[in-house]
């Protein structure tokens, strides 16, 4: 068969509705989105008469949609915004519009892209500068989380300027570590201007210091740990959740230094020594002192040929929770300066996010 790389989906009446082409999808916020939909719905606004979507990439927002449009009369993009809303969810909806006289074309009648101006996300801003110091830090803090050059006033709106759910969510990690003041993605929502959250700064609480503060006798488990546990205890010892690690060394390899280095880090954090013991048939953490969770290194020979086949094996053993702490460390020895380390940790103690 030959895959012609278009996307068109079966009616009930047995007609072939075009949809657009596979290779313009894109993944926005974790969406697969194609930019196909999203310009039929901008065309049928009465104003407009051509549309074209495509993905910017920025590295302080990611990916986010950009419209560039042909008008009948000059458009509102706010008014263009609710068009799009009202029929789209939230991450197709484009963080700029860009009106143009005509669509640039490539000599064989296809949108030439390099030829389209670069977005411009601030294009919505305009109003009132700040007049307090706390809606000065705001406008800032909106400027970085969105990546933007432009100043930002107190009247621009979040939303208006680039900003979704996730962006909203890095906002409000910034001012609660800028301003000590916790606020809800609800907030942002509802008064997504810099006033309008400098208003809801004044009822905010004020963010809890991390102090230090005695240990119960049983430290529980989180609500993610609690069902990793469950399903440990339900299925027994299973590598399904095992998070695999292997680096390949090149070059002479101290094995004492790098035992020594890592003990040092599982010294340093109690999770890489903790089991999860059982009271009453209720789990806990048990974190064992640093000097009885020293981490042995297993060395093992190993033909080239056979690496791969060893890596599995040593990523695929499972951890018993209950009497050995959740990481293990196996060093494939290749050649004499040839080595692969394999770091195995249990998902009851990492993530992705923890993997750096």
């Amino acid at each position: 068969m030959y895959r012609t790389g278009d996307l068109a989906r079966r009616r009930p009446d047995g007609r072939v509705e075009y949809l657009g082409r596979t290779d313009h999808q894109v993944k926005v916020r974790g969406f697969r989105v194609e930019p196909g939909e999203i310009e039929t719905v901008l065309a049928a606004h009465p104003d407009v008469l051509q549309a074209a979507v495509l993905p910017h990439q920025d590295g302080t927002a990611g990916t986010r949609l950009v419209a560039y449009l042909v008008a009948r009369t000059p458009l509102d993009p706010a008014a263009l915004r609710a068009h799009a809303a009202a029929a789209l969810p939230d991450y197709m909806v484009p963080a700029a519009f860009t009106t143009l006289d005509a669509l640039p074309l490539s000599v064989n009648g296809k949108l030439d892209r390099s030829a389209l101006p670069a977005p411009d996300f601030a294009a919505a801003a305009g109003g009132r500068a700040a007049r307090t110091a706390r809606e000065e830090i705001l406008c800032g803090l909106f400027g970085e989380v969105l990546g933007l050059t432009t100043p930002v006033s107190a009247d621009d709106d979040f939303f208006a300027l680039g900003g979704h759910s996730l962006l909203a969510t890095r906002l409000l990690s910034r001012v609660r570590a800028v301003l000590g003041a916790e606020l809800g993605i609800r907030d942002v929502f509802e008064t997504p201007t810099v006033a309008g959250l400098s208003q809801r700064l004044d009822g905010a609480t004020a963010r809890l210091a991390l102090t230090a503060r005695e240990r119960p006798e049983r430290l529980p488990l989180s609500s993610a740990q609690q069902r990793l546990w469950l399903i440990d205890r339900m299925e027994g010892p299973s590598a399904l959740y095992n998070m695999p690690l292997a680096l390949r060394l090149t070059g002479p390899l101290d094995t004492a230094a790098l035992e020594l280095a890592l003990g040092d880090l599982v010294a340093r954090h109690e999770i890489l020594r903790t089991v999860i013991a059982e009271h009453d048939g209720e789990p806990h953490q048990l974190v064992l002192p640093p000097a009885g969770a020293a981490l042995p290194v297993e060395l093992r020979h190993c033909a080239p040929e056979s690496v791969d086949a060893e890596v599995d094996r040593a990523a695929r053993r499972p951890f018993d929770l209950a009497a050995e702490p959740p990481v293990r460390v196996t060093l494939l020895r290749v050649g004499a300066e040839e080595h692969v380390l394999v770091v195995a940790l249990h998902h009851i103690v990492g993530d992705g996010w923890s993997m750096g």
